[in-house]
């Protein structure tokens, strides 16, 4: 198929993008299943349509064998928080599937700090362990650059939360699981449009930060076509981002009465913090990188209450798939609620072993044929996850769902009224 492209222990855990320095933690493997309640997904003859973690078996198991998938991802760093909630919701839908039988997962996961060079380092550790499948990179800078090797060497790369627009360009190989960055920052542009959220619009971004700029260009596209009033547009570093009071009192000074954040939660935090210093009070709005902020350490989550956010992923919603993955992820996590990237990692990991069970693999097979099957399947079958209900993948491998926006109330997340 050919490509175009374009798609939480509080402290321990604290938007797709840094750039990190150190020493790559030890791989981790999960293997051995544990208790679980669900199910094997549905699949149906194509398009076919597939159920993560259905409540009753309607399909049978795959034949048995074993297929390595393998992960990377800031398990240690400043963006850990995305690293550890996907590699938790990872683990749990393995062991859930090898506890139905059938074809089992052997599963590894490496650290890559968010840095690209590090990232390279544990993709080639997951070769050496013998991966068949790449449950992609965690962050848009390490995915851009583990992408093209996935691409030389034949590997399928599911990638749970790089968003850039670029990483799917490298190949016919590489899906994303999570929105592209300028279609949700259009998005977001058509919400303050359809829901009045705001007349001078003020805009806070990282100039060095892929995720955050490819948002912040899909927004000013869509918002200049709709007709939006920006009064302010402001930017910071990676190199410069340790004091934003400019960028908040000139947000202030326009009379901007909403701030779109399309930021990461690290830096939404400081922004809410010092607006409050200022008695400034706008409305607050950020996209699935603002998902953690209410676990940031020091961080005076009352600041937070009204804060606007888009997210693919609610874990306050009754449904039972849902209520279940967060019981086990807080059991797993000392009662933290898992956030949008820990159902991204959950949701990866089964829409491969949809794949995987629709296609008949037993992890006998080559790489090739592996990741030829993984494309043919992805480019007709449709998934309901945790993240969304009737999920597909175009030709450039970028996924359709709708986002949904929820605002901070009482210390957590509600949906938008």
């Amino acid at each position: 198929m050919k490509k175009l492209f374009s798609l939480l222990l509080v402290a321990a855990m604290c938007i797709m993008m840094f750039a990190g320095c150190g020493t790559k933690a030890p791989a981790e493997t999960t293997a051995a299943p544990v208790e679980t309640t669900a199910a094997p997904a549905e699949t149906t003859a194509a398009p076919a349509e597939t159920t993560a973690a259905p409540d009753e078996t309607t399909a049978a198991p795959a034949a048995a064998g074993t297929i390595k998938i393998g992960m990377s991802g800031p398990l240690t760093g400043g963006a850990s928080a995305y690293g550890i909630a996907v590699k938790t919701g990872m683990e749990i839908a393995v062991e859930e599937i090898n506890a139905l039988g059938g074809v089992q997962i052997e599963f590894m996961s490496q650290d890559d700090q968010a840095d690209p060079t590090m990232a390279v380092d544990a993709y080639n550790a997951l070769k050496d362990w013998g991966m068949q499948i790449f449950a992609g990179n965690v962050t848009s800078g390490a995915a851009n650059a583990v992408a093209p090797e996935t691409v030389a060497d034949g590997f399928f790369n599911l990638t749970p939360s790089a968003s850039a627009e670029s990483i799917a360009l490298a190949g016919s190989n590489v899906f994303q699981m999570c929105f592209t960055d300028p279609n949700q920052g259009a998005a977001a542009a058509e919400q303050v449009s359809s829901n009045n959220m705001g007349t001078s619009v003020g805009v806070i971004y990282d100039s060095s930060d892929d995720y955050s700029t490819g948002l912040y260009n899909g927004f000013m596209k869509r918002a200049t076509e709709l007709g939006i009033q920006v009064v302010c547009e402001m930017s910071f570093t990676s190199d410069n981002k340790s004091d934003l009071s400019t960028q908040v009192t000139k947000c202030q000074e326009m009379g901007a009465d909403l701030v779109f954040l399309p930021i990461y939660y690290t830096e939404a935090a400081q922004i809410l913090t010092i607006a409050n210093k200022m008695g400034y009070a706008p409305k607050f709005f950020g996209c699935d990188g603002m998902d953690g902020i209410l676990g940031v350490e020091g961080f005076n989550t009352e600041l937070a209450e009204g804060l606007l956010l888009m997210t693919p992923f609610d874990a306050t919603s009754s449904d039972p798939a849902v209520a279940s993955f967060v019981a086990k992820f807080q059991d797993r996590m000392n009662g933290l609620i898992p956030n949008q990237f820990a159902a991204d990692g959950y949701d990866v990991i089964y829409a491969i072993y949809d794949a995987i069970t629709a296609a008949g693999l037993t992890g006998n097979e080559s790489t090739e044929d592996i990741t030829a099957a993984m494309i043919a399947q992805f480019g007709s079958m449709t998934v309901n996850g945790l993240t969304g209900a009737s999920m597909t993948w175009d030709a450039n491998g970028m996924i359709s769902k709708t986002p949904a926006i929820v605002v901070v109330e009482n210390g957590a997340y509600v949906p938008m009224a």
